[in-house]
């Protein structure tokens, strides 16, 4: 049948019982295949670690300066990867370093959530911190009342309108309804 129709019969499944094959223009079966593996690959997201390195010591200024780096990172979709890198004796001040980082994830808190809390590996203490995900707005949909024209609505305020000048002047003028 194949051959009748100048294509390839090509074996799709070997291991089911019986083998499943069918009959196609092969070179236009592996053309797709090709396709749509670039499409995935094109969907696919690749995830940007940035890193932001910080010393046990790192001073209010320095700090405000790389947490200012890390929000706009947070906002490009990037993760972030913050450690204090111990430098000779100063691996002593482990606390100042895991302070340091609490206090970076404390400041980032509304844009990004901690992946993993400050973990110390050989001479450097990392935390790594990943972009919160906010969902778009849903978009309502408009009520009838707002689909009238603005033509029609000024219509339909001054037919209530009569209505509510004779109920304003009747709560107004109550000595003249005593008097009626």
């Amino acid at each position: 049948m194949a051959q009748e129709q100048n294509l390839d019969l090509v074996e799709i499944s070997p291991t089911a019982t019986p083998p499943v094959c069918r009959v196609i223009d092969y070179s236009k079966f592996k053309y797709e295949q090709k396709k749509k593996t670039r499409e995935l690959k094109a969907k696919q997201t690749k995830v940007v670690i940035k890193e932001i390195r910080f010393g046990p010591n790192t001073d209010d200024h320095d700090f405000a300066f790389k947490l200012k780096h890390a929000q706009e990172f947070l906002k490009e979709g990037a993760k972030i990867k913050a450690y204090v890198h111990f430098v000779g004796r100063s691996i002593v001040f482990k606390e100042r370093g895991e302070i340091l980082l609490l206090k970076f994830a404390q400041a980032l808190e509304d844009l990004g959530k901690v992946e993993q809390l400050p973990k110390l590996e050989g001479k450097r203490m990392f935390l790594y911190l990943a972009p919160k995900v906010i969902a778009p707005p849903k978009k309502v949909a408009p009520k009838e009342a707002d689909k009238a024209k603005p033509a029609d609505k000024a219509k339909a305020a001054d037919k209530v309108a009569p209505k509510e000048k004779e109920a304003v002047t009747a709560e107004a003028n109550p000595a003249d309804e005593a008097a009626e």
